[in-house]
């Protein structure tokens, strides 16, 4: 993203999930903030077909279903706090319906600063359980950004990492993940990750197309992994992969039937921080 910017693919990211409730019913996800945060700023794929703008808000509604699912699966067995890196308009903390789960939003301060506004201008009220961390992943320590922010590192987190790992460096992101794996045992993190394999010339095309248009705006792809390399990665940092899906897969779990072979989009991973 650019200096002094929100990030674009935030926005495009709540705009997908504005229009899963619109076009889509919210058959998959609901999320009636979407709608109203995202307001009527634009920032359409224009390139898109309309049925890969359907099978993009499928799996970016799948994915944030997908992390809330666990989440709630994770308060259920005592977790108390959650960490949202790279937040974007992501509108969980404000509809957030666990009354002891304390919220810590992480994003660029550009990006969290413009969000604030669209809060306010929406009319959304900010719940006391919500901490705003501004950090720049790439100039600062996410532990020490924590800390500050009287995060207990001791007790078990949840952490939600979604659409945000392609745009950064290898080093960032792996970073990252050490600090990730140094929270409490029992923590659990969903994060995804884009794969440089694709199956279809079709997804290629798209592929090539968003990437040529993402780096016309400054938020280019950068990092890519193998599923092999990201469960390396994880295990090397004292988690576990509990599940790792793919875009297809994530869609099939919740449609009841396979996925469109051409379903873009990076895999989805559940992994533990095992204990010391």
């Amino acid at each position: 993203m650019r200096s002094g910017q929100a990030s674009r693919t935030a926005v495009a990211a709540a705009r997908y999930r504005a229009e899963h409730q619109d076009l889509d019913g919210a058959f998959l996800f609901h999320d009636p903030l979407a709608r109203v945060i995202v307001g009527d700023v634009e920032e359409r794929a224009e390139f898109l077909s309309e049925d890969a703008r359907r099978r993009m808000r499928l799996f970016i509604a799948s994915r944030s279903r997908f992390a809330e699912d666990a989440l709630a699966d994770a308060v259920g067995s005592g977790t108390q706090q959650a960490i949202i890196l790279g937040a974007g308009l992501d509108t969980f903390a404000y509809r957030n319906p666990h009354p002891d789960l304390r919220v810590f939003e992480v994003d660029h301060p550009d990006t969290q600063r413009w969000k604030r506004h669209r809060i306010t201008a929406a009319g959304i009220n900010i719940p006391r359980s919500v901490t705003y961390i501004p950090i720049d992943f790439q100039r600062q320590s996410l532990r020490a950004a924590l800390t500050a922010a009287d995060f207990d590192s001791h007790q078990p987190a949840f952490v939600i990492w979604l659409g945000v790992t392609v745009y950064l460096p290898r080093h960032t992101i792996i970073q990252t993940i050490h600090h990730l794996g140094g929270l409490a045992p029992g923590t659990q993190v969903v994060c995804d990750y884009a794969t440089a394999t694709l199956q279809s010339a079709e997804a290629r095309e798209m592929h090539d197309e968003r990437r040529r248009r993402l780096a016309a705006i400054g938020e280019p792809w950068i990092s890519f992994f193998t599923p092999e390399e990201v469960s390396a990665l994880l295990r090397d940092n004292g988690l576990r992969v509990e599940e790792d899906l793919t875009g297809a897969q994530l869609i099939h779990c919740y449609l009841g039937r396979p996925a469109p072979t051409s379903t873009t989009g990076p895999h989805i991973v559940r992994a533990c921080v095992l204990g010391r």
